[in-house]
């Protein structure tokens, strides 16, 4: 089986190609907009011009993972323009690359359980009502309409993965990241927030498991899967696990403000997934005492 991942230079994309790579008859091919010249199997992207066609003419893949894109509310409220070209636009043209070369090859798309905002109920089911809040959360749900679009009309085997809170070692942005950073130079951090909302984390070799569940027993005709551990943690926990592990010593007290496209309780309905093999073998815990001790060989 031949395997293309997009965006493998990032988070999620270089762990699963660090996975694929130990699996017994998998090829595995890297496209980025990252130079790497030692890389093999690698397709180096413009990143003025997502032109994925020669990627598609070059090499025969059975499936392409696509990680690529923005992951960021804030900036996509600040720069939309530049949200919607990196989570709408690369993912029309990695279709209309696939449909014009290689039509058999399945496509998995990285969307976000930001299409849901906040949900009308809890857990939240695949079937509930999109309601994003956020132009990030709209595109990830226009990248979701693309691939109905393309399996619909044209018999493109495609299916989206609305992960939830992804962390992990690698990941140098978001929640923990902020925190870490902050904590490095003052011993009291503001938290957004009250603490009282919730999310669902899933760390990064789960998720890496997850996303291997989909691909080898998933439903391609544009399919629908969310991707969490079915656990609401409050935020409250959140940072007091992050105090208990992090070596830096700190106080924090929290702002009672919101963000801007940030939703309030979370937690996903993963019954879809577990039917298709998934099963939780880091628990929170866990994951944000891994993660700390990485944080702590990065300074």
């Amino acid at each position: 089986m031949r395997i293309l991942i997009i965006g493998s230079k990032g988070f999620i994309g270089s762990h699963l190609v660090n996975y694929y790579q130990k699996q017994e008859g998998i090829q595995v091919w890297g496209c980025d907009v990252v130079t790497d010249y030692p890389a093999k199997n690698y397709f180096l992207i413009d990143a003025s011009n997502s032109d994925f066609n020669e990627v598609f003419q070059a090499q025969s893949f059975d499936a392409c993972i696509n990680c690529s894109g923005s992951a960021s509310v804030p900036v996509s409220m600040q720069n939309p323009s530049r949200d919607y070209h990196l989570n709408v636009l690369n993912v029309f043209n990695i279709l209309e690359a696939i449909r014009r070369y290689l039509p058999n090859c399945k496509f998995l798309n990285l969307s976000s359980a930001a299409v849901y905002g906040n949900p009308q109920q809890l857990p939240i089911k695949e079937e509930a009502l999109p309601n994003p809040l956020s132009p990030y959360g709209w595109h990830k749900l226009y990248s979701e309409l693309l691939c109905k679009e393309f399996n619909q009309n044209f018999g493109i085997q495609t299916c989206s993965l609305r992960i939830f809170s992804a962390f992990g070692v690698g990941l140098q942005k978001q929640l923990f990241w902020d925190w870490h950073q902050k904590a490095l130079s003052s011993n009291k951090l503001l938290v957004y927030g009250t603490g009282s909302e919730s999310r669902d984390f899933i760390y990064i070799y789960d998720l890496v498991n997850a996303i291997a569940c989909v691909l080898a027993n998933g439903n391609f005709q544009a399919g629908i899967y969310n991707i969490g551990n079915g656990s609401e943690v409050f935020i409250k926990d959140v940072i007091r696990a992050f105090q208990e592990h992090h070596h830096a010593s700190f106080e924090y007290e929290f702002s009672n403000e919101t963000r801007a496209g940030d939703p309030i309780n979370w937690v996903a309905d993963v019954e879809k997934l577990k039917s298709l093999g998934y099963k939780q073998t880091i628990s929170f815990e866990d994951g944000v005492k891994d993660y700390c001790k990485w944080l702590k060989g990065k300074e």
